[in-house]
């Protein structure tokens, strides 16, 4: 059985009988995981086991877990901080800023991959206009040079632990003040005028990052249609003008932002014509089962191979991960990024 294009969440902590049914379709590829899925890392661990246990390939787990306010686990987990904190101490001391931002990209990914989650929706590299209601803290920095270099240090860390980055949201969400769970953001910029929202992908692209989400954002400047269902954006300007062979994610299908494209099966056809490969459809249980009884639209075989680019790797960490000698300095690192800010004045 191959890998389907939805992802799609599950109830609670166990699996019920209805997610066990869902999640054995064939339009299903992945999983998605919240904060209601978790009580402690035990029962994790095994709902983790139970939901690979079911399909052959086993279908791929991912969840948000950047740091600060974006972390479904927390109690057992280390607590991240906020990209923004990151971006201060690259501000401070930049080579010491880099290798913090290594070290939480490395830190947060080897946490999910002992558990058996293979991906985590990070780095986030929309800029810091200091507008966005959804963005804030969790960009890293106001210039993309900065955004972009921190990105590639998350990247690496999280690639030394087994675990591919997903940047997000292309081609950027921090210049809208409207937060696309609620509303359509709509940014009233020119092509050229992107072009530092572009630049970590650029410098992500370079060093073969795996997968971006795109942002369900209207540029009516370069198309008429959201950034998640436009080929303009996925076809031409990610793959053609930045040379990216990765997956690419819609932002979930749930969202308000999508709602210009129509129903949920609309929105699903429109996001894969537009050249998506993953679409989530989260917390609304009816809509993933319209679209399991009403999609008709299958992704090709070169989708199909990029989804599975997103499993974890194994082999890479001990059974325990205290063990590990990266693991003791992250969580020194930790420790100090989680202190107060040193604030310093001219």
């Amino acid at each position: 059985m191959t890998l389907g294009p939805l992802m799609v969440d599950v109830a609670g902590p166990q699996l019920t009988a209805e997610d066990r049914e869902l999640l054995r379709h064939p339009l299903v590829g992945s999983v998605i995981l919240f904060t209601r899925n978790y009580v402690d890392v035990a029962q994790l661990r095994q709902l983790v086991a139970d939901i690979k246990a079911l399909r052959a390939p086993a279908l791929l787990i991912g969840v948000d877990h950047e740091g600060g306010r974006v972390q479904r686990f927390r109690s057992g987990f280390s607590v991240l901080p906020p990209a923004a904190r990151l971006g201060r101490e690259f501000d401070l001391a930049p080579r010491q800023g880099l290798d913090r931002a290594r070290r939480m990209g490395w830190l947060m990914a080897a946490e999910l991959r002992v558990i058996g989650i293979d991906f985590s929706f990070a780095p986030c590299v929309d800029l810091d206009y200091g507008v966005s209601e959804i963005i804030g803290n969790r960009a890293f920095h106001a210039h993309s040079d900065a955004v972009g270099q921190l990105a590639v240090a998350t990247l690496q860390g999280m690639r030394e632990a087994g675990m591919a980055a997903t940047a997000k949201h292309f081609p950027g969400h921090g210049a809208v003040v409207a937060d696309s769970h609620l509303a359509l953001p709509v940014d009233r910029r020119e092509l050229p005028d992107l072009t530092a929202d572009m630049a970590p992908y650029r410098r992500l692209i370079a060093n073969d990052l795996a997968a971006v989400m795109m942002a369900h954002v209207l540029f009516p400047a370069i198309d008429t249609v959201p950034a998640s269902f436009s080929r303009r954006w996925v076809g031409d300007i990610l793959r053609a003008d930045l040379g990216f062979k990765g997956v690419v994610f819609a932002d979930d299908l749930s969202m308000a932002g999508a709602g210009a494209m129509g129903d949920v099966i609309a929105r699903a056809e429109a996001a894969m014509d537009a050249g998506c490969d993953i679409l989530p459809v989260c917390n609304d249980r009816a809509a993933v089962v319209r679209l399991l009884d009403g999609l008709s639209t299958t992704p090709g075989p070169a989708s199909q191979l990029r989804i599975r680019w997103m499993r974890g790797r194994e082999g890479v960490l001990p059974a325990r991960l205290s063990d590990h000698p990266q693991y003791a300095p992250c969580l020194a690192a930790l420790a100090y990024c989680q202190q107060a800010p040193v604030l310093q004045l001219d």
